[in-house]
């Protein structure tokens, strides 16, 4: 049985899309940036993409459960939270390449926005599943 996506699971898969296009726009401007993941896949591609369509997926596969956003929020956190604090992202975020930039901005703020949305959908959903507490009268 499968439930039906709330809406704050749907905000947080337009988030994770939202993502994709950002990396997809850092592709287009530097595809030489990525060229170190051209080992593993024959291709200079951003890996970040399949790491976001996983996390995706497996948010889509538990969506019976209320705490299927984890895989999307934890997504997140790790592309804009440690990439941020390791300094990886902070210096696409002031590239001279418009494009980096753009990217980046796009990337980070869809995933932002899957992040915090990907909370409210738990919470949200821990909160539906809880009994209503019987208040006595007496």
């Amino acid at each position: 049985m499968v439930r039906s996506l709330n809406r704050f699971t749907l905000f947080a898969f337009a988030g994770l899309v939202i993502g994709i296009v950002g990396l997809l726009v850092q592709w287009a401007a530097d595809p030489a940036k990525f060229a170190a993941a051209q080992g593993s896949f024959g291709l200079a591609f951003p890996p970040g993409i399949l790491f976001i369509l996983v996390a995706g997926l497996l948010s889509l596969a538990t969506a019976r459960w209320w705490w299927h956003a984890v895989f999307s929020v934890l997504i997140a956190f790790w592309i804009v939270g440690v990439g941020g604090i390791s300094g990886q992202l902070t210096p696409n975020l002031v590239s001279a390449d418009l494009g980096t930039v753009a990217g980046n901005v796009v990337m980070s703020a869809g995933l932002i926005l899957t992040f915090v949305t990907g909370i409210v959908s738990m919470v949200t959903g821990r909160r539906a599943r809880r009994p209503e507490r019987v208040r006595s009268t007496t």
